[in-house]
């Protein structure tokens, strides 16, 4: 059984600038709002991720569930699932954001053989598709979970058994197909486990050989179907598997590179994943950029203080800065976005703090935007970069840019000049700029 409204107590959020004092309004989210020449909507995207908002119970390592969902109350489990698909596009629409992200696993229950759970995954489809009609909200992406269930225990496309690397190709066809019939923007892959933890027994060789062989299958059989949309990984590094395969954007983009499929797959980024593999946001999305491979974001930030992955709303408005500055300088994220693989503490249970996490993020990426334009427009950041390595542009230098020179020409060059002048970094200056620009609004 389901019921009429999840969300009584909350009305539409709408932006109500920041000198509001309602914390279930946008003090800078406007998404009509333009910044540069597209609107605050078209630069940022915004998704809802379903695992963590509508299937997160609140566990940890020790403790139980303290998660009150109503949507929950229910004892079948696929009227459960159907119980959160209308709970979903309820809060959805009631926050305003144009699209959801899923994980096959999180909107119908597995069954005990491939083809119910393509059934049990058809029916409650046929329930989104319906929702999404009725509210105009978007499929972002799609995407396998390959490892949750006990049968990838030893990973999915790197499982030493045979006949999980199957169960896993089947249920990414699966995933895919109805991402397709969903018009999907983007499709994600991501490496739940596959890594190792010792390499007693591992023949890593077979491994990685296997999950290109997995990966070429993915986009030859997308490509068979028609989909239009981008295929993605997504790095992960320590999350569970001590060494990760796709550990981080450079360790991914290598792969990709070995085996050819660079140009099908780019790299959907999280916050918290840069911060485990030792990075900041901002390295992973620049080192993205420039490589032509960033496809889409999970808007989220770790503790620095933990050492998981803890999901946490992006409340920091540096990072968010720095985030958008690499996003405007791509010319965009679209056809990716935003979405928020983010969940309230184990502490804030009740269903209203799912809205006050989700605005803070919103906000917090909001301001970001407006900082990164401002930023941008002012040119303080390029105007100094471009100084400092101006002498590139001169004399013998203009020919390493050009290789057109060699070893024996520039050590001669080094040989007729005297001993190199350097120039300060300015690191304090340029942070005192930006957190200037941030204050501003």
């Amino acid at each position: 059984m389901t019921q009429d409204e999840y969300f009584p107590a909350v009305e539409t959020v709408s932006y109500e600038g920041p000198e509001s004092d309602d914390p279930l309004s946008y003090a800078y989210y406007d998404p009509e709002r333009r910044v540069g020449e597209k609107t605050m909507a078209e630069h940022l995207r915004f998704s809802v991720a379903f695992w963590h908002t509508f299937v997160e119970e609140g566990t940890d390592p020790f403790g139980a569930g303290t998660m009150q969902r109503p949507w929950d109350d229910v004892e079948d489990p696929m009227e459960r699932a159907e119980a959160r698909v209308d709970a979903a596009f309820e809060f959805i629409e009631k926050l305003g954001v144009p699209y959801f992200c899923f994980h096959d696993r999180d909107v119908a229950p597995s069954g005990e053989t491939i083809a119910e759970s393509n059934a049990n995954l058809d029916r409650i489809v046929d329930r989104i598709e319906d929702r999404m009609d009725e509210t105009g909200i978007e499929l972002l992406w799609g995407t396998p979970q390959l490892f949750y269930e006990p049968k990838y225990a030893h990973g999915a496309a790197t499982s030493p058994n045979a006949d999980v690397y199957a169960h896993a190709a089947a249920q990414t066809k699966q995933a895919l197909d109805v991402t397709t019939r969903l018009d999907g923007e983007n499709f994600v892959i991501w490496g739940g486990r596959e890594g190792y933890t010792t390499l007693l027994n591992t023949d890593m060789d077979r491994e990685f050989e296997n999950l290109a062989r997995f990966l070429r299958m993915v986009a030859d059989y997308a490509d068979d179907i028609g989909f239009d949309g981008q295929l993605l990984i997504e790095p992960k590094p320590k999350e569970p598997t001590k060494h990760q395969y796709d550990f981080d954007a450079a360790t991914v983009l290598s792969f990709l590179r070995k085996y050819g499929l660079e140009e099908d797959f780019n790299l959907n980024l999280e916050g918290n994943h840069a911060t485990l593999a030792g990075h900041t946001f901002q390295h992973e999305l620049r080192y993205a950029r420039i490589n032509d491979a960033l496809g889409s974001i999970d808007a989220n930030q770790g503790d620095k203080l933990l050492g998981w992955d803890t999901d946490q709303f992006p409340t920091d408005t540096k990072t968010t800065t720095l985030a958008m500055l690499e996003i405007l300088e791509a010319g965009g994220i679209a056809p990716g976005g935003l979405n928020f693989d983010a969940k309230v503490r184990r502490e804030s249970f009740e269903p209203v703090d799912l809205f006050y996490g989700h605005v803070s993020g919103i906000d917090t990426f909001a301001k970001g935007l407006l900082v990164a334009q401002d930023l941008r427009e002012s040119g303080v950041l390029e105007e100094f970069v471009e100084s400092r390595y101006s002498g590139y542009e001169e004399s013998i230098h203009a020919d390493v840019a050009a290789g057109q020179t060699d070893l024996v020409a520039l050590a001669e060059y080094a040989e007729n000049n005297g001993p190199p002048e350097l120039d300060s970094g300015r690191q304090e200056r340029l942070e005192l700029i930006l957190n200037r620009h941030i204050a501003k609004f």
